[in-house]
């Protein structure tokens, strides 16, 4: 029999680690991360202060959604609107350098999508109450349907909003309570500072031509015309 040299039989040798394609490749996602939040800053104090670039004669289009509002209110949704900017971009960064660098461990991430995937399904239909508010929210804040200090009308409170968030609207109501509305919740809201509501007046009906005399109350003498006449 003849003998196969030890060298020769174990031939299997470990696969090296790109190390330096790592290094590049979270190098690459925290520098576009960086200058994404940077540029969603940037934007976002613009908004706040202010910025007339909207009120150009070719973004006539997009003016309702940035028309002037008071300082407040205008910081609050720039703000809301940065932060889940911010949070969407960080989540695809991280996401996809995770994915190139199990991809250099040579992992094999067909798996572990189709599993994250099913992950994400289930806890998209566990999770629909606490989506659909977020999603509400967002569509409150970038058509700026209400804000701060606006006397807001819903199907449960009529009152003025103290904070707009993505999940929950916080409203004062006219006796003083304090409500948080789920945005989710939120069918139908009219706002009486954005349009031109004039409070209904309470009359006298006594007043009105045409009303009616006043009742009689029980025992009171009834007094005619005739007796009125020679009175006088």
């Amino acid at each position: 029999m003849t003998s196969i040299p030890l060298a020769e039989a174990i031939n299997i040798e470990p696969e090296k680690i790109d190390l330096m394609a790592i290094l590049i490749t979270v190098g690459v996602g925290l520098a576009v991360w960086i200058v994404a939040r940077f540029i969603i800053l940037r934007i976002t104090r613009r908004v706040s202060a202010g910025s007339t670039f909207f009120k150009k004669p070719h973004f006539k289009w997009v003016q309702p959604a940035f028309r002037a509002l008071d300082h407040e209110r205008r910081s609050q949704r720039a703000e809301t609107i940065g932060s889940l900017l911010t949070s969407l971009v960080s989540v695809v960064v991280v996401v996809i350098v995770i994915i190139y660098v199990l991809k250099y461990l040579d992992v094999d991430v067909a798996p572990l999508l189709t599993s994250v995937g099913i992950l994400g399904v289930a806890i998209g239909f566990g999770a629909q109450q606490l989506i659909r508010d977020f999603l509400a929210g967002i569509f409150i804040t970038i058509e700026d349907q209400y804000g701060i200090g606006d006397v807001i009308v819903t199907s449960e409170v009529i009152g003025t909003v103290e904070s707009v968030g993505l999940r929950i609207t916080r409203v004062r109501a006219e006796d003083g309570a304090i409500w948080y509305l789920r945005n989710g919740e939120i069918l139908r809201v009219g706002n009486r500072s954005q349009g031109d509501y004039v409070p209904l007046e309470t009359t006298d009906p006594s007043d009105q031509p045409g009303a009616a005399a006043a009742p009689v109350t029980a025992g009171a003498p009834r007094v005619t015309k005739a007796e009125e006449k020679s009175n006088e």
